[in-house]
């Protein structure tokens, strides 16, 4: 079957290149400072072996790249300034701040003794302190770190989780609320990727409040092998968590979570969409625009888009190795595979590949 067909017709804008066009991309929300360019940034792999962080134009060129030590795997725009933040994978020893209109690296915050970061950031809505999930390796404690940017990035104070595997973090509507991912999965640098605790895991999504570090609420998801990672939030206060389930691989385990308006559900799409998503979810984007919300799998190399009023399944498309999502203005989803393909899914129409560049898109895009 070809890489891109199962449901979707996918209609072939261009062949490969190291820089292909964006048909119909011109629609790209801004996220950054209003003067800057539009653009998606991205942790990349380079042909040579080599890594870097990449910002793409609407046109598909490559605006810049910034070469760093090892992969990375996701960040953050700094609301307000021309910065950029990704941090390095599993585990992340540092982070890199880079100008988002230049890739020129400005600041390389190295993870403090005895703790290393786990790949995902997010700032505080003037801008100055930046949130990031850690994990204290050896006693396997998970944290968010505070650090001041307005002072170099100097860190300023450490929030207990509470739990073990903390992994992606946004900011709340409301500018006070931290939503956390506990994953529960203790990991070790020492032993690679090798998850140590998979019977007594302890996942849970948390809300955190962002100037006390106290923990407001703790949903547990309803398998406690059911690793609650990704997380996102709608405008209207809506919270989506995305699991990654540690169980045997023939289990049906629902895989994604809805908070909203002071009930937490997990939402179930039946078995069959259940098992193309292969038990993994690598991103969750709820649309600022619409009530739709897009999923990608690398594991089940699938891509999903539902009604989040309806529960309704509205295109689903196989892309081999895809995980990074984002939102489109107009109503779409941008989702970025391993194999260097970006793809247009949404509602209105199939999927449409829209480029195919030389380079390993990683699990996000910001």
């Amino acid at each position: 079957m070809p890489e891109l067909t199962r449901r979707s017709l996918i209609k072939v804008a261009l062949a490969g290149g190291a820089a292909a066009t964006l048909t119909g991309c011109s629609l790209l929300p801004r996220k950054a400072k209003g003067n800057s360019p539009q653009q998606y940034t991205g942790a990349i792999g380079l042909p040579d072996g080599s890594f870097a962080v990449g910002a793409i134009a609407p046109d598909g060129n490559m605006l810049w790249q910034s070469p760093v030590a090892s992969r990375c795997h996701s960040g953050c725009n700094r609301p307000g300034a021309d910065e950029v933040l990704f941090f390095e994978r599993r585990p992340g020893w540092s982070f890199y701040v880079l100008n988002s209109e230049t890739g020129e690296r400005l600041h390389h915050i190295k993870a403090a003794k005895g703790e290393h970061f786990v790949g995902h950031g997010v700032f505080s809505p003037d801008g100055r302190f930046l949130y990031a999930t850690a994990s204290r390796y050896e006693p396997g404690e998970g944290i968010v770190a505070v650090y001041d940017s307005h002072n170099n990035y100097r860190r300023v104070n450490t929030f207990e989780l509470n739990g073990v595997g903390p992994h992606q973090l946004t900011l709340h509507p409301d500018g006070q609320t931290l939503i956390v991912g506990l994953g529960g999965i203790l990991t070790h640098p020492d032993y690679d990727r090798i998850k140590l605790n998979l019977d007594t895991m302890k996942p849970a999504l948390v809300l955190m409040d962002r100037h006390s570090g106290d923990i407001l609420r703790r949903f547990r998801p309803s398998h406690h092998q059911l690793s609650t990672r990704h997380v996102d939030v709608a405008p209207d206060g809506t919270i989506y968590a995305a699991y990654q389930y540690q169980g045997a691989a023939h289990h049906v385990r629902p895989l994604v979570a809805r908070y909203r308006k002071g009930h937490y559900e997990e939402i179930d799409f039946g078995e069959s969409v259940h098992r193309e998503l292969g038990n993994y979810i690598a991103s969750i984007v709820a649309h600022p625009e619409n009530d739709l919300v897009a999923m990608a799998s690398p594991i089940g190399g699938t891509a999903l888009v539902f009604n989040s009023r309806s529960n309704k399944v509205i295109e689903i498309a196989s892309i081999a190795d895809c995980a990074g999502v984002e939102a489109l203005a107009g109503g779409d989803f941008l989702v970025s595979s391993g194999r260097g393909k970006l793809i247009r899914i949404g509602a209105q129409q199939p999927a449409i590949e829209i480029a195919n560049m030389s380079v390993q898109w990683d699990h996000h895009l910001v």
